[in-house]
């Protein structure tokens, strides 16, 4: 079984993941912001913050950490006609929460895998980084958008190593962070863009994580995941 580093762990996908990961018999490692119920404390906010977590989760994994799954994001509106303050912090934070963290955890990860023999990488983008988002959620779609481009790259990179990645794109899935902007939108009229009729369960997601995780062949890495009941078909 492996020792899983998973960021995010708190909540939505991430506490379904967390659940199912260690139920199936491996050692889950998580974070989040406040590091409540074991987690590590993370904010992935401040300069550095995920080079310090990394260094944490190997002190609690002994030595070695098998799989990587970056989770942890925000998804926070700015209205591009407000203030220019306003949407330089947003796209700021956008950025080092959404992809500047997960950059850098790949970094450590690969440096450890190399020296391990491999290792698997699980990048949780969004449906957005393929067909972009809400005006007010630019920074968000780039963001994942940039997961997606780095998850090919290290598995272009690195696949010769035996270092995997692997990303899914989830589109709405039910957890807090979405059942509030289905809210804020008309969620009737949002699920009528859904040909299954419903958003994902953060279960399902998890599952997809899992199989990713412990049963998806070697050959697949570079791939990317849709998990968004045919709201988008590439």
């Amino acid at each position: 079984m492996a020792n899983i580093l998973l960021t995010g762990a708190s909540r939505g996908i991430g506490a379904a993941t967390r659940s199912l990961l260690t139920t199936s018999g491996h050692t889950v490692i998580g974070q989040s912001t406040s590091g409540d119920d074991g987690l590590l404390a993370t904010d992935f906010a401040e300069p550095r913050a995920a080079d310090a977590l990394w260094e944490a989760a190997l002190a609690a994994a002994n030595g070695r950490i098998d799989v990587l799954v970056n989770n942890a994001g925000v998804f926070e509106a700015v209205d591009i006609a407000g203030s220019q303050d306003d949407f330089a912090a947003t796209w700021a934070r956008s950025h080092a929460i959404n992809l500047q963290s997960a950059a850098d955890l790949c970094r450590h990860a690969v440096l450890h895998f190399r020296a391990h023999g491999g290792g698997r990488i699980i990048n949780v983008a969004s449906r957005a980084g393929h067909r972009g988002d809400s005006p007010a959620h630019w920074h968000y779609a780039a963001a994942k958008g940039g997961m997606l481009a780095l998850t090919k790259t290290i598995a272009r990179g690195y696949a010769l190593e035996n270092i995997l990645a692997f990303a899914i794109t989830p589109g709405f899935t039910m957890t807090g962070m979405a059942e509030e902007y289905l809210a804020s939108r008309g969620g009737d009229k949002l699920l009528a863009d859904i040909p299954l009729g419903r958003v994902a369960d953060a279960e399902e997601v998890a599952e997809t994580i899992r199989w990713l995780a412990q049963d998806a062949p070697a050959s697949l890495t570079g791939a990317t995941l849709d998990i968004n009941g045919a709201s988008y078909v590439r």
